[in-house]
């Protein structure tokens, strides 16, 4: 279980977003909005061997700033938003450590098999990460795409799970309807992916202490990573310090080898 840290972009900005009110129409309910460069937390990240976190594009208008994360971090960090099978390998040779992918596979609310592959055939297995941030709809639960505002048919359940796993390396998954509230995590996904997860996979969403943390342990047996936004010092949070989460992370690890 690690802590993968995150930089989410908007309008070229550092900033932590509520949920599903990032639209095209309104402006989002927003959190926390960086005076620093995205670089000053790519560097933060680096100096404290985080690596694994995202830097997610949110909309148009980021690319320079992901440019400079990117640049700040070799090859430590996975970059999603707007990803496709055209503009892949050029977001990889500018250091992403893996490409993010949702809209690109899952377009007019279904899953596209030939984006899949093709994205695939780019990247490798090893460079693709899927975001299957979800919903929950009638008991089970949904992939949601375009910011959120439209459900897929696709249930995030074991079949589909070992299905998709076949062609990438990690999921990324957000509770999207408690991600950016800091009112506690979604349980129920959490035990979901803990059980049915075939690969690593980064539960986002609701975290606002290390009591939720150690939720996150206890229900997904200890197989799941997890990102932390609003609820962070460094992103304007009052419930988690980030120099607390790397000293978790170091205690995690053990001591070194001799």
């Amino acid at each position: 279980m690690r802590f993968r840290p995150c930089i989410d972009l908007h309008q070229g900005v550092v900033k932590q977003i509520v949920g599903a009110t990032l639209s095209d129409k309104d402006a989002p309910q927003t959190n926390f909005t960086a005076s620093q460069a995205p670089s000053h937390f790519a560097q933060i990240y680096r100096r404290d061997g985080l690596e694994g976190g995202h830097v997610i594009m949110l909309g148009p208008g980021n690319c320079a700033a992901a440019a400079e994360a990117l640049a700040a971090f070799p090859e430590g960090l996975q970059l999603g938003g707007g990803m496709t099978a055209d503009n892949a390998e050029s977001w990889l040779k500018q250091g992403a450590a893996g490409i993010i992918v949702t809209s690109y596979v899952f377009k007019e609310g279904r899953l596209l098999p030939d984006h899949l592959e093709k994205i695939a055939a780019v990247t490798g297995q090893s460079r693709l990460v899927l975001d299957l941030s979800c919903a929950r709809r009638g008991g089970r639960y949904v992939v949601c795409t375009d910011r959120w505002q439209r459900d897929t048919d696709f249930e995030v359940n074991a079949t589909n799970l070992e299905y998709l796993s076949a062609y990438c390396h990690e999921f990324l998954v957000h509770a999207t309807q408690v991600e950016g509230r800091q009112q506690g995590i979604d349980a129920e996904l959490v035990r979901l992916l803990g059980d049915a997860a075939p690969v690593v996979t980064t539960y986002a969403g609701g975290i606002r202490n290390f009591d939720d943390i150690d939720a996150i342990d206890r229900l997904g047996g200890g197989r799941l990573d997890f990102t932390v936004g609003s609820a962070l010092d460094i992103f304007g949070g009052d419930h988690l310090r980030y120099a607390d989460l790397v000293a978790w992370g170091v205690r995690q690890k053990g001591p070194e080898d001799p």
